[in-house]
């Protein structure tokens, strides 16, 4: 739009709504009747597909024999709190690729299809229902902008202009209001969305074998007696443990919150920091003077305890507004309010969760504050403005060490040299003027002082001198941890890898310091909650223990991955991931075998399911929860840990064992003619999660020769250009995309749209071009059809046919 239209959008002050994708293609689309035309051969095409059950395939008699002529590739199955979109089908599309081309090789090659529904979104949502039913009535009739609801114990402000509810999310994705307030039970969702996905990738043309999709969760006894079977594994291996660990939590859903949990901050994982308590010291300011017989703290998260022996100054921004709470041991600890909330979870208050807040006090009356720093070689240091302090990260209150910390040095020369703006904090020449940087640590090429060099080196002037400084902070940074040695302290003489973690430990152990988490990034749970890090009692895989991750790495060594940028994002994720929470207690899933208070959470029933294809048609037929049962007469509960031992480890079973003999060498024939899986294909942001815990557990369950073969990740998919997002509109489900394209021509733009680890583009002016494309192809081969008797016949004889 021209200058004009903008002008004359501000003066009507009219919002400017934008079409969603679906709406410009259709708008765009003009005449259909090729587009139909090839839709109807599709249709006919697929109807003689599933007519002649063509991928309905069965491994041969000789299975274990013949293993070398199957092909199974596999797709993550979705999540089923909604309709499946391109995105879905970007990543669909390579795996059936994949399994054409082998099958166009002569291999027997299979892609089968689940659907996931463990974990709290499901629960989540359907929760929010019967909350905005309760309390906007039926149908819900919400509150305007800026008005405000109140219910038993939580004032929701509820802001409709940017905000979703639950019922018209459901609106949008095209459920009819007369049925949403049936998703008010979870397991509607279960009955609901599983089959519109089959119905919608039955229309894309899925070259799927149907009769072995599933459903997860204990709904379904078939895979809940797999999932189970499994974890009894990794425990009897010790490989499960319980106790109290760091994990990114849901204050308002009371657990943990893992990756599939969050609406925000997937892969983000909690954050160590090193909590320094400066004690202050007598005189007592006048903002603390009501905790003149309490011990006080000014508490600053910092990631490097070994440079401590250099504080010259602590930092506080004078308009951030902190506040004075209650912690352990009568101690009054002062950050800010986030931090707090954070601290609260993680033994640091008396009741878990509460902060009993004291008081709450601007920056700016906390300058010019005695403390005692621990380690600090100065006995006394004061409090001193920064304005770059950010609320949303760390405590609020930021220790200075001006040899190794370039911001630091930058900004105490600055206030060195501003008289003035000294005097507007009542800054004194005395808390400022003596505080020269401290050597501590010996860095080669950068000397004992390698803030200061840096600065030098790289003409940094000042604190705004914001390019410069992030340059020397990634290098002081990392060259201080890897080539840097101590020159003071009682690790005199130590690297400073070594140091680091000894200094920290000590601190801790003499209550000088706390060890402090929060989440690296803002995390937001499925509930619209912020998330914090909590220290819980909890069961969890030790992913990262050496033995085992030697095993992964060995995995990963063998795979084909088809990129050496995805092999390296591997490798960093087995650099650090350690430990994950395996257990909840709120949402859908299967219980742990030994604990049924606890539910397995998503992405720990999802490591190792690819190998349950194999047997899944002949326990469930195609039943997607197993409620029809076996068609080869197996009950649930005859599936046993003996039982699965068989099938996937070949352990011999008991005299006791209820599945004749005949049927148990059957599902055994199945899995060796079909395992190890040849492909994985992914999205690049599932290497973080579910991909690499899919390598632990494989190595740790199956021997080396089931290992996986292959995985092949791919980028995200934009849509013309842009971030593909429902709140914008700029999305299409797949059912979507079928209808404005058909399917030969959506899949021809998928494939067009990219390949490899960056993110691909589906445009819809090439969607529109493929059909027509297509069309001409089709004319042009309805032409030859018609030319064909007149076509020359016999030996091949001619120039031209051998040319």
């Amino acid at each position: 739009m021209g200058k004009g239209g903008k002008a004359k959008a501000a003066a009507t002050d009219k919002p400017q709504v934008q079409q969603s994708a679906y709406e410009r293609a259709k708008a765009n689309a003009g005449s259909t009747v090729k587009r139909d035309e090839l839709y109807e051969i599709e249709q006919q095409a697929q109807a003689k597909w599933e007519e002649l059950k063509v991928f309905e395939i069965d491994a041969p008699e000789n299975g274990a024999e013949r293993a070398n002529e199957s092909y199974l590739a596999t797709f993550p199955y979705p999540y089923m709190n909604g309709r499946l979109h391109l995105g879905h089908m970007f990543t669909v599309a390579k795996a059936e690729v994949a399994v054409g081309y082998q099958r166009l090789k002569g291999k027997t090659a299979m892609l089968p299809f689940g659907f996931h529904c463990t974990g709290m979104p499901i629960k989540a949502c359907s929760d929010k229902l019967k909350y905005e039913f309760a309390t906007f009535g039926n149908p819900p009739k919400f509150p305007s902008e800026n008005e405000t609801v109140q219910v038993k114990h939580a004032k929701i402000a509820a802001k409709t202009g940017g905000l979703k509810y639950q019922y018209q999310i459901m609106k949008s994705i095209g459920i009819p209001e007369e049925d949403i307030p049936k998703f008010q039970d979870a397991q509607h969702w279960l009955d609901y969305f599983p089959p519109r996905a089959i119905e919608d990738l039955k229309t894309f043309g899925l070259k799927a074998d149907w009769r072995r999709s599933f459903i997860t969760t204990d709904v379904n006894p078939y895979y809940d007696a797999f999932v189970r079977w499994q974890f009894e594994l990794l425990k009897e291996m010790n490989l499960v443990r319980f106790g109290k660990r760091y994990s990114i939590f849901s204050p308002k859903d009371n657990q943990p919150c893992m990756d599939h949990d969050r609406s925000k901050g997937e892969g983000v994982g909690p954050q160590e920091y090193t909590g320094i308590k400066m004690q202050v010291i007598e005189p007592m300011p006048k903002a603390l003077e009501q905790f003149a017989d309490q011990k006080v703290f000014f508490v600053a998260a910092t990631l490097r305890p070994e440079t401590m022996y250099g504080q010259t100054n602590c930092w506080m921004h004078p308009t951030i507004k902190y506040i004075a709470w209650q912690s352990i041991n009568g101690e009054v600890f002062i950050t800010t309010r986030r931090a707090a909330r954070n601290m609260s979870y993680q033994d640091l208050t008396p009741e878990v969760g509460k902060v009993q807040e004291l008081a709450e006090i601007v920056g700016a009356d906390l300058l010019g504050v005695k403390l005692s720093a621990p380690n600090a070689v100065k006995p006394v240091i004061y409090t001193l403005p920064m304005m770059t302090i950010k609320e949303d990260k760390g405590t609020g209150v930021v220790t200075s060490v001006p040899s190794d910390a370039p911001d630091d040095y930058a900004a105490l020369e600055d206030l060195k040299k501003k008289e003035a703006f000294r005097a507007k904090y009542n800054i004194t020449d005395e808390m400022v003027l003596p505080y020269d940087p401290i050597p501590i640590i010996e860095v080669p090429d950068y000397g004992n002082l390698i803030a200061v060099t840096l600065c030098e080196q790289l003409g940094v002037k000042s604190q705004n001198d914001a390019k410069p400084l992030a340059e020397a902070k990634e290098v002081s940074y990392k060259q201080g941890f890897y080539s840097g040695r101590m020159i003071l302290g009682d690790h005199k003489g130590k690297p400073v890898q070594e140091a680091k973690a000894l200094i920290q430990d000590e601190m801790v152990e003499r209550k000088q310091a706390v060890k402090y988490m929060e989440p690296e990034k803002v995390v937001i749970s499925r509930s619209n909650d912020e998330c914090v890090v909590a220290l819980t009692d909890q069961w969890f895989l030790v992913y990262g223990q050496a033995d085992w991750r030697a095993k992964a790495e060995e995995c990963l060594a063998q795979m084909n991955v088809y990129d050496e940028m995805t092999r390296d994002a591997f490798l960093r994720t087995l650099d650090w991931l350690h430990e994950h929470a395996c257990s909840r207690t709120y949402g859908l899933g299967s219980r742990l075998p030994w604990d049924n208070d606890w539910l397995i959470e998503s992405l720990s029933d999802s490591t190792i399911y690819m190998s349950y294809y194999t047997i899944a048609h002949l326990l469930q037929g195609g039943t997607l929860d197993g409620s029809a049962g076996s068609p080869v007469g197996i009950k649930p509960e005859q599936c046993t840990r003996e039982v699965f031992d068989f099938i996937f480890l070949g352990k011999a079973v008991s005299s006791a064992c209820t599945v004749p003999a005949e049927l148990l060498a059957k599902l055994r024939n199945e899995f060796l003619f079909w395992y190890p899986m040849d492909l994985r294909v992914s999205g690049k942001d599932l290497i973080g999660n579910h991909l690499t815990y899919s390598l632990y557990n494989h190595t740790a369950i199956f021997g080396k020769e089931m290992w996986p073969r292959g995985f092949r990740v791919n980028g995200h998919l934009m849509l013309d250009a842009e971030k593909m997002s429902k709140s914008t509109g700029n999305f299409l489900t797949l059912y979507q995309a079928v209808e404005l394209f058909g399917t030969d021509a959506t899949r021809l733009c998928l494939a067009d749209g990219g390949d490899g680890i960056d993110d691909a583009n589906f445009e819809l002016k090439n969607a529109n071009a493929a059909v027509l494309r297509l069309h001409t192809e089709l004319e042009w081969t309805i032409e030859m059809l018609k030319e064909l008797p007149k076509l020359r016949c016999g030996p091949m004889t001619q120039f031209v046919d051998k040319a």
